[in-house]
C-alpha cells in the first residue's frame, strides 16, 4: 500500500513550534493546518476534518486531555499525537490510556521521533481507510482468538481500540491461555502492520545470554562473542516487540528496558554507541506484576511504563461455552494436517472436554485433541482415543467413593445426550443466522465440515 500523505492540524500554544513544525512536516508532503488557541481548534475541526492532530498537552483555557477527547468526539477515527515536555511524561502516558496514538517529548529528534511517528500513524490511517466498514477484512487476525464468550468478544473489543494506538500493553493471563496470539492480533491491527513481530519469552534464557539477546553485543565483550551480534531490540525496529514472562526479568535488564522505552535508546553489550530504536511493546505475564512490584523485585516505574493498558485473558474453565467451537477448530485441523477423515465428537467424549477445568488452558485442550485425532481410528472421537490419564468425571466420582459419599459430581437426573443436542442446536442456530442461512460458511465458522452440519441439522430437524 503507497503511503498516501494526510492532513494534519497542529496545536500547540508556542507559536515557534507551530512554525517549526510546519516546517518539517511540510518537507514532507503533509498538508499542515497550525492553530494556537485549543477552543478555536475545535471549531475549526468541527468544519474541516483532518487525518492526524498533532497537539500539546498542556494548553491554556483548556487540558491536552480534554481537547483529545473533543477532538475524538466529532471524529472517532482521527489519530492524535501528543508532544510533550520531560516534566509532563507521566501525563502523557495517561493521554495514551485515553486514545491518543503516540507521545513525543520536546525537544525531539526530528527524523527518529516525529517523522517515524507519522509514518506510522500515516499507514494505520490508511489501513483504516481501506478497510472502511469491511469488518471481516479488518478483523482476520481476531479470527485465530476463537471463542463466542462474552469474555472473549471483551478481548475483541479491546484489541481494536487499544490497536489504533501506540501504547504499551500488558497482558495477564495463565499459561497457555493465548497470550502471544492477542499480541499478534494486536501488531497485525496496528500501522506497525508490515514491519517486524519479534517475541522473546524471558524466562527460557539466563540473564546474560537475555541481556545478549535483547541488546546484542560487541565482539570480544565476554568469552563467547567471537563476533559482534545484533539485537533482536534492533532487529524489531519500526515493529512490535513481545516480551512474554516479563516478571522473569533481572534487575539489570529492567533497569535497561527502562531506558529503552523512555529514550528509545540502547547501548549493545560491551559497546560504548547508544542505537536508537523505535518499537511498541507488547508484554505478558502469568503472575500478578503488582505484588512483584510491592515484593521489591519488580521495579515500580517499569511496571507503570509497562501497564498503560492491560488486558487479562479468561482461563478456559472460566469460559466453558468456548470449549466446542475451540475442540471443533482442532479437530479440523489436524484432521487436515493427518489426513484423517475424523470430523465429529461422540456426545460422551463432548461431555468429557465440557467437564474437565483445563489447567493448561487452550494449549491443554489443542494436545488434547491432536493426540486423539492421531490415535483414534473411527470418524469420530470417542473417550479411549483421549489419553488414559484423561478422565474428568470418573476421578471425581472415585473420590467420592472413596470418602464415603453418595452423590454423583453432576446431577444424575442429567440426560447426557439431550444437553449434548441442546447445545449443538444453540450453536448451529447461532452460525446460521450470523451467515444469513450459508451452510458452507456456517461449517466454516463451527469449524466442521459441510457434510457433518448438513447431518446434524438434518438429525435435529433444524
Amino acid at each position: 500500500m503507497p503511503e498516501e500523505k494526510g492532513k494534519i492540524l497542529v496545536v500547540d500554544d508556542e507559536e515557534t513550534m507551530c512554525e517549526l513544525l510546519k516546517v518539517i512536516l511540510s518537507r514532507e508532503g503533509y498538508e499542515i493546518t497550525v492553530m494556537t488557541d485549543g477552543l478555536e481548534s475545535i471549531n475549526l475541526f468541527k468544519k474541516e476534518r483532518f487525518d492526524i492532530v498533532i497537539q500539546d498537552i498542556k494548553m491554556p483555557l483548556i487540558d491536552g486531555i480534554t481537547l483529545m477527547q473533543k477532538f475524538k468526539e466529532i471524529d472517532p477515527s482521527v489519530i492524535v499525537i501528543i508532544i510533550t515536555a520531560f516534566s509532563s511524561d507521566r501525563i502523557a502516558v495517561e493521554a495514551m490510556r485515553h486514545g491518543a496514538y503516540d507521545y513525543i517529548k520536546k525537544p525531539f529528534d526530528n527524523d527518529q521521533d516525529l517523522k517515524s511517528t507519522l509514518r506510522r500513524a500515516s499507514r494505520f490511517k490508511q489501513i483504516l481507510k481501506a478497510f472502511g466498514d469491511n469488518r471481516s477484512q479488518a478483523d482476520a487476525p481476531l479470527r485465530v482468538i476463537i471463542g463466542n464468550s462474552s469474555q472473549i468478544k471483551d478481548v475483541h473489543d479491546i484489541i481494536r481500540r487499544v490497536s489504533a494506538t501506540d501504547s504499551t500493553i500488558l497482558i495477564y493471563g495463565e499459561s497457555g491461555a493465548g497470550k502471544e496470539l492477542v499480541a499478534r492480533a494486536i501488531h497485525y491491527h496496528s500501522g506497525r502492520a508490515g514491519e517486524p513481530f519479534i517475541t522473546v519469552n524471558c524466562g527460557a534464557f539466563s540473564e546474560n545470554l537475555l541481556e545478549s539477546e535483547l541488546f546484542g553485543h560487541v565482539k570480544g565483550s565476554f568469552t563467547s562473542a567471537i563476533n559482534d551480534k545484533k539485537g533482536l531490540l534492533e532487529v524489531a525496529d519500526k515493529g512490535t516487540f513481545f516480551l512474554d514472562e516479563v516478571s522473569e526479568l533481572s534487575p539489570q535488564i529492567q533497569v535497561k528496558l527502562l531506558r529503552v522505552l523512555e529514550e528509545k535508546e540502547f547501548k549493545p553489550v560491551g559497546s560504548t554507541e547508544t542505537k536508537k530504536v523505535d518499537v511498541r511493546f507488547v508484554t505478558a505475564t502469568n503472575t500478578d506484576l503488582k505484588k512483584r512490584v510491592q515484593a521489591g523485585t519488580f521495579r515500580e516505574d517499569l511496571y507503570y511504563r509497562l501497564n498503560v493498558i492491560s488486558i487479562n485473558i479468561p482461563p478456559l474453565r472460566e469460559r466453558k461455552d468456548d470449549i466446542p467451537l475451540l475442540a471443533g477448530y482442532f479437530l479440523n485441523k489436524y484432521s487436515r494436517i493427518m489426513k484423517k477423515n475424523v470430523d465429529m465428537f461422540s456426545p460422551v467424549s463432548l461431555q468429557m472436554l465440557l467437564n474437565y477445568n483445563w489447567p493448561g488452558n487452550v494449549r491443554e485442550l489443542e494436545n488434547t485433541i491432536q493426540r486423539a485425532v492421531a490415535l483414534t481410528e473411527n470418524k469420530e472421537i470417542q473417550p479411549s482415543d483421549f489419553r488414559s490419564d484423561f478422565r474428568p468425571w470418573t476421578d471425581t466420582l472415585s473420590d467420592n467413593v472413596a470418602l464415603g459419599k453418595s452423590e454423583l459430581p453432576f446431577d444424575s437426573g442429567t440426560n447426557l445426550d439431550e444437553k449434548v443436542k441442546e447445545m449443538e442446536i444453540k450453536y448451529i442456530l447461532k452460525s446460521l443466522e450470523m451467515t444469513g442461512g450459508q451452510l458452507t460458511r456456517a461449517a466454516q465458522l463451527l469449524q466442521i465440515s459441510f457434510r457433518s452440519l448438513r447431518y446434524k441439522i438434518k438429525k435435529y430437524g433444524i
